[in-house]
């Protein structure tokens, strides 16, 4: 049973010195590397400690293998060497207090103050020391030290300890890295000794131009006389500057002596903070090491997930080179310009660290996408410290995210990738180690992201693999029987009609209904004049093959349910499934009807079929609606153009697509019935699957309202397609006259239901009962059953097989145009004959066989067979 005392901070440190392994797996598990940092940070400023403080640029990024030992210490193999020697076990002599420096003569003072500085490798450390040291020799009241830091043509001296007395510590005045003083070279009395190498020894600050008065003005402190005196390297290097200020003997002015012993003393001074430095320089790009190989494990671990990746690589830079803003722009390979084109961006934003990923600010990255441009184009590193000062730089998206964007720091990655960095969050440039840290870093993102790449591509592949294995589950080639007769184009043909499957409405006969549209809008409606024979061969093709394979169900339901087909293509997902389905019967073997077409031709051929089997999404027609008004509108139009033709190939799409509109009533009637039925049997689905209500379109319980969502689908998709074709060209005037005659029909349907409804809701409910059986057995009369169906498909077929056997001079409606059917397809079979091209040989076969035309099929097979 657990005991009620509580613990106390004395139980819970005895059970750790007890349990050392449970204290080590713990400190490894929780500890953070700012509290490392934090650790390490204070263990450095404690008196006698020689432990290098880590530098700012690895703050809350490193995290070195420390191992627990029983003393309580962390136990680095590789740091031990740096930072210990063997007489750092026992504690270390510290030069004696100024009470006790009295008692020492000149040479020995001097002596003793570098022997203090001798072994101190902490920059901090020794530049304070430095500086109190100063003091007791010059017997000054203030001293402050600036170190030069800065690439060449940017240097400017930076100072952390300003305005250090005798009796301060180094706690109380080292300054936070915020909050150092930067003075440019040449600038102020310290500014210009070290860009001179000069000594300056003034009297009376006040009476000196260079001299400013504000820092007096600030502090309340009165500068009466200052030396200032550089501090060179062992090559005559000027790598800082020592500044004493008021002397509190004498004269209360700084002699030639104290000249003397300053310059004596700063000699060693520079060895010291060379060293120093060195060491540090040491430190860190040991640091860096250890850090890149630690990123290098972190981004490994995650390469299943794009996105994950590039967060997990975005998180640790904006760590490892503390800055504000991360960016990641990965370029558009598909496209062929020699500009770089970015397919896609990430934007870490500042304090947007955590595990939900990057968050993306379209605004401001696509705003400066030119920076990023010109690196991936160049594949050089570009370091701007002052963005606003570049002209490259476009500073509308800070005006529109509120982000202030001071430098910039860009580089490729040479897997086709590109970074940008913003802002340290020092306020400073990126400096020569920033680039020279993230260039090594770059190679690791590149291998990440390059393997994050062909992991989602293996599972393209196998999500394609899995569609087209399900495919071939379902299909299969059509019999060698059936297609001897007729060669190539019968066996692709019946290879395309088995390839669909026997949903409701989007099966063979839609198909063929949308093929026969096209045959009629290029032959009767006109349109052959735009277009070239492997043109209306492709748009022919076009229309059999634009919906093969279709399940029945759209393409959001596919996105919903997340199928493989989803999985594979990103937009118009069955559009794209039914182009690949067609490529795939294509190269099925003697299924290839573009074999004797040039390698050229082929291409062109095979783009336009892509293109037009795509143009059938709704979704592209909405977009190019717009352009194509206004070329219809335009008087200046090219109809010879690229772009004017594959416009006008896609409304054609649309509108043969969706002709069962411009149909005669009654035929339209039974299509609008189909197409329901399809839509509410997808509707079903979404209930049972999804546990999800449908849209009211596919939603059984609607179904009254039919006719009022037809009447919506003609206003918003038909109409305005086919007003624009009457526009273009007026024999296609009959389809815009049979889409307003349907929208009247179903109209005056859907009044009729609103009336019937509310005088309903007027009668008694026993009138109302018996009158809803009358009306139901009226409506269930009128309804045209399935079998009816069959039974009128039937006969009409019949009939058409009487005509044509009699070659009587009868006429079939299409789209409410008179043609002759026998007379058209002997007709345009002669001419493709002539033509010596199968364009017109298609659509006959076509027709043959979707009105059973026996003799006709004779007559074709026979003259095929002579040709």
């Amino acid at each position: 049973m657990a005991s009620d005392k509580p613990l106390s901070n004395e139980l819970v440190e005895k059970y750790l010195d007890d349990h050392q392994d449970f204290a080590k797996s713990y400190f490894e598990r929780k500890a953070t590397s700012s509290m490392v940092d934090h650790w390490m940070s204070s263990r450095s400023h404690r008196p006698g400690s020689r432990a290098m403080q880590v530098n700012h640029l690895q703050r809350d990024s490193i995290k070195p293998q420390l191992i627990l030992k029983t003393d309580g210490e962390f136990e680095n193999d590789k740091l031990n060497s740096i930072f210990r020697s063997p007489r750092d076990e026992r504690k270390r002599s510290s030069p004696r207090r100024k009470s006790n420096l009295g008692d020492l003569d000149e040479r020995e003072l001097f002596m003793e103050l570098i022997r203090d500085i001798a072994n101190e490798l902490d920059i901090n450390m020794l530049s304070h020391k430095i500086l109190v040291n100063v003091s007791i020799l010059t017997n000054a009241d203030r001293c402050s030290l600036f170190l030069v830091r800065g690439s060449r043509g940017n240097k400017v001296l930076v100072s952390k300890l300003f305005d250090v007395t005798s009796e301060s510590t180094v706690d109380e005045s080292l300054r936070l890295e915020k909050d150092e003083i930067c003075v440019p070279l040449g600038v102020g009395i310290a500014g210009h000794t070290a860009a001179t190498g000069e000594t300056i020894n003034i009297n009376d600050a006040y009476s000196d131009p260079r001299f400013n008065s504000e820092v007096d003005k600030t502090t309340g402190y009165r500068t009466q006389c200052i030396l200032c005196m550089p501090i060179k390297s062992h090559d005559g290097e000027v790598i800082g500057v020592a500044q004493i200020i008021n002397k509190k003997s004498g004269k209360h002015q700084f002699t030639q002596k104290d000249e003397e012993v300053f310059k004596n003393y700063l000699t060693f001074c520079g060895i010291g903070i060379t060293n120093a430095q060195l060491f540090e320089i040491s430190v860190q790009e040991y640091n860096r090491n250890q850090i890149l190989l630690q990123l290098a494990r972190g981004i490994f671990e995650e390469q299943s997930n794009l996105d994950t990746c590039v967060h997990n690589i975005m998180v640790e830079v904006q760590q490892l080179l503390d800055v504000e803003r991360c960016m990641v722009f990965l370029r558009d390979e598909s496209c062929e310009t020699q500009a770089t084109i970015f397919s896609k961006a990430f934007d870490l934003h500042p304090g947007a660290v955590d595990d939900t990923g990057p968050k993306t600010s379209k605004t401001h990255w696509s705003m400066n996408t030119g920076i990023a441009s010109l690196v991936g184009s160049s594949g050089k590193a570009l370091n701007i410290p002052d963005a606003y000062a570049d002209s490259r730089f476009n500073p509308e998206g800070d005006i529109e995210s509120g982000f202030k964007t001071k430098s910039i720091l860009c580089m490729p990655i040479f897997d086709r990738q590109q970074k940008i960095l913003l802002n340290k969050n020092s306020g400073k440039p990126f400096t020569e180690g920033d680039e020279k840290l993230f260039e090594a870093f770059a190679i690791f993102c590149g291998l990440g992201i390059h393997n994050a790449l062909m992991y989602e591509q293996a599972c393209k592949l196998l999500a394609k693999q899995s569609v087209a294995m399900e495919v071939l589950s379902y299909h299969a080639s059509a019999q060698q029987s059936e297609v001897n007769k007729i060669m190539t184009l019968c066996r692709w043909l019946l290879s395309v009609k088995k390839n669909y499957r026997p949903v409701i409405y989007h099966n063979w006969r839609h198909a063929f209904n949308v093929a026969q549209s096209m045959f009629t809008m290029i032959t009767t409606g006109n349109m052959r004049r735009f277009f070239t024979d492997l043109e209306v061969f492709a748009l022919v093709i076009a229309c059999y093959c634009h919906d093969l394979d279709h399940r029945g169900t759209n393409n959001a339901f596919q996105t919903k349910t997340e199928s493989p087909l989803a999985q594979l293509y990103g937009t118009s997902t069955m559009e794209h499934h039914h182009f690949d389905h067609c490529i795939m019967i294509l190269n099925s073997e003697g299924n290839n009807i573009f074999e004797e077409l040039s390698p050229d031709d082929y291409r062109a051929t095979i783009k336009i079929l892509e293109h037009a089997i795509l143009s059938t999404d709704l979704a592209l027609y909405f977009q190019k609606r717009g352009n194509f008004e206004q070329i219809v509108h335009s008087d200046s139009t090219d109809w010879t153009t690229q772009s004017n033709l594959e416009i006008l190939r896609a409304m054609m799409m649309t509108a043969c697509d969706v002709a069962a509109i411009t149909k005669p009533w009654n035929v339209q009637q039974q299509v609008a019935e189909l197409v329901a039925s399809e839509f509410f049997e997808q509707g079903d689905l979404e209930r049972l699957q999804l546990n999800s209500e449908p849209i009211p379109m596919m939603d059984r319980k609607k179904k009254d309202e039919l006719p009022k969502m037809q009447v919506g689908f003609i206003d918003f998709i038909c109409m305005p397609v086919y007003q624009l074709f009457y526009d273009l060209e007026p024999c296609l005037k009959p389809l815009y006259d049979g889409c307003v005659n349907n929208k009247n029909n179903w109209l005056a349907l859907a009044d009729k239901n609103t009336r019937e409804a509310m005088m309903d809701s007027k009668e008694d409910n026993s009138d109302a009962n018996n009158n809803n059986k009358d009306l139901a057995a009226e409506k269930n009369d009128k309804l045209i059953t399935p079998e009816r169906k069959v039974s009128q498909t039937k006969d009409s077929t019949s009939e058409g097989k009487v005509r044509n056997k009699d070659k009587k001079s009868k006429t079939c409606s299409i789209f409410g145009m008179s043609s002759h059917v026998v007379l058209q397809v002997s007709e345009l079979f002669e001419a493709a004959t002539a033509l010596a091209t199968p364009v017109w040989l298609l659509t006959s076969v076509s027709v043959a066989m979707y009105f059973h035309v026996d003799f006709l099929m004779e007559s074709l097979s026979a003259k095929i067979a002579r040709k």
